[in-house]
């Protein structure tokens, strides 16, 4: 295991800032041109779209990185194991896609919007040509930031260069694509550094199918109570109230997205320590995860719920008030969501429990279909908000209640007296700030200075153990460099 998990979570870091920064940098212009309305039809066409993307990678995302990471010190085992996940993502690709332009011709939701869907379409292509499953089981992020970093860069230029009004939702589209997808282009040009293109001959494409299929009713469970709340209000109610939604959940992505960085450059290494048997570095690595999740998920939800409207306001504008509740609604979402990835992904898929995880996501997209259909005609994005919130507590109630055995003493590092009283004064820091009538970016400025400030430094004078080991390295590492 050649590979550092310390750079490999600083460079997931980077990626994961990037795409914070992607969306920081365009949304807060992009929302302002386009309006509730226009950033509506994108949302709901990129939530269409990604049912068919899921579709055609079927469970390979994940159950790609569990399979090559556990052959990937031999080069020809590691191509075969690739070949084969391909050619299955080839054919059920196909099968989306004929699938889609079927959609098209006869749901009229649809055909309204056709050349807007059909450009976001070329999201599927992209997903399943992309290998990108290959790059994470060899833990490759440096290659991955650098790449998605370059193209998202890119990305940012044009979109303030020709989305110049609201008729431009279209174009609006195609970048996002472009920004997500295409540097998946470069994984294929790349490929051949890691495995070998030519047929290895004796396939065996059976022993992939179950697992694929059970993570792909993972995908599936998931999609839907994830996806499915912006489709319900795409159908239900309008491309305004979708638009509301999708200003609050972007914000909610990009934090979960810092929260899970951990939990995604740990999975191959999970795996890897099951496979060959290493059970107390697998209990080590999923203890310190836990402790992560709570360190940062907690200021940011409580911060993120004092200030939702000055974080809606200046990333979209004053025409987006009807976000604020939905956010606020979302926000305990981040600690649900990060226990569940540790739970499900990196502790009960390694451990073969993959079942386990997605009956889980099934209860939840029930939960989420239901609440969804009772409150969104009611309460439009807030109602949708509602349940996606419980969707995921019920999703980490399950997990916690089949992986109970494996948890024992998981929780263990957890500090939460020292954890409360530093959520206190942050809190009490970041009220006061509100008081002082400044602009939005000022007071965002200033308070997440306040608040996330004095809760490291409080956890540092109460000496919380990793908030500790954090600053030793960093004491060290200077200490080095001088």
């Amino acid at each position: 295991m050649s590979k550092s998990i310390k750079k490999n979570f600083i460079m997931n870091i980077i990626l994961t800032m990037s795409n914070f920064l992607f969306p920081l940098i365009t949304f807060p212009y992009v929302s302002r041109v386009l309006l509730p309305s226009g950033t509506g039809k994108v949302a709901f066409a990129t939530s269409v779209i990604s049912y068919f993307s899921m579709f055609a990678q079927l469970g390979i995302p994940t159950y790609g990185i569990r399979a090559c990471a556990q052959v990937r010190d031999d080069r020809n085992k590691l191509s075969k194991v690739v070949h084969e996940l391909c050619v299955i993502n080839g054919v059920t690709m196909i099968l989306a896609y004929l699938t889609f332009f079927c959609g098209i011709f006869f749901v009229e939701r649809l055909r309204n919007d056709k050349l807007l869907f059909l450009i976001m379409s070329s999201m599927i292509l992209f997903n399943s040509i992309g290998m990108e499953w290959l790059y994470k089981a060899l833990e490759e992020y440096t290659y991955i930031a650098i790449r998605s970093i370059g193209f998202k860069a890119i990305a940012v230029v044009m979109m303030l260069m020709v989305v110049k009004s609201q008729s431009d939702y279209v174009i609006y589209g195609a970048i996002s694509i472009f920004a997500a997808s295409a540097s998946n282009i470069m994984n294929c040009v790349n490929a051949h550094k890691y495995i070998s293109l030519r047929p290895t001959g004796n396939y065996n494409f059976r022993q992939h199918i179950k697992p694929i299929l059970i993570f792909f009713g993972m995908s599936c469970a998931t999609t839907i109570y994830t996806n499915f709340d912006t489709v319900m209000l795409g159908f239900m109610k309008s491309d305004v109230d979708v638009g509301y939604y999708n200003a609050a959940i972007r914000i909610k992505n990009i934090l979960v997205s810092v929260i899970t960085s951990l939990g995604t450059v740990l999975l191959p290494r999970a795996a890897y320590y099951i496979e060959h048997g290493l059970e107390s570095e697998f209990n080590y690595i999923a203890k310190k995860s836990i402790n992560f999740v709570y360190i940062l998920a907690l200021p940011m939800i409580i911060y993120f719920i004092l200030y939702a409207p000055e974080c809606i306001y200046f990333l979209s504008g004053n025409a987006y008030q009807g976000s604020i509740l939905p956010m606020q609604i979302l926000m305990p979402t981040l600690l649900f969501i990060g226990l569940t990835n540790i739970l499900g992904i990196q502790i009960m898929v390694p451990l073969e429990m993959e079942q386990w995880v997605l009956y889980s996501y099934i209860i939840g997209a029930v939960v989420d279909l239901v609440i969804n259909t009772l409150l969104i005609p009611t309460m439009g994005a807030s109602g949708a908000a509602i349940g996606t919130l419980i969707a995921e507590i019920a999703v980490m109630i399950y997990q916690y209640s089949k992986a109970k055995k494996k948890m024992q003493g998981m929780f263990t590092e957890i500090k939460y007296i020292k954890l409360i009283i530093a959520l206190v004064i942050g809190s009490i820091l970041a009220i006061v700030a509100k008081q002082i009538n400044i602009g939005y970016f000022i007071a965002l400025a200033i308070s997440s200075i306040l608040f996330f400030g004095s809760y490291f430094v409080v956890l540092l004078v109460l000496k919380e153990p990793m908030m500790c080991e954090i600053e030793k390295q960093i004491l060290c590492k200077w200490k080095k460099d001088k």
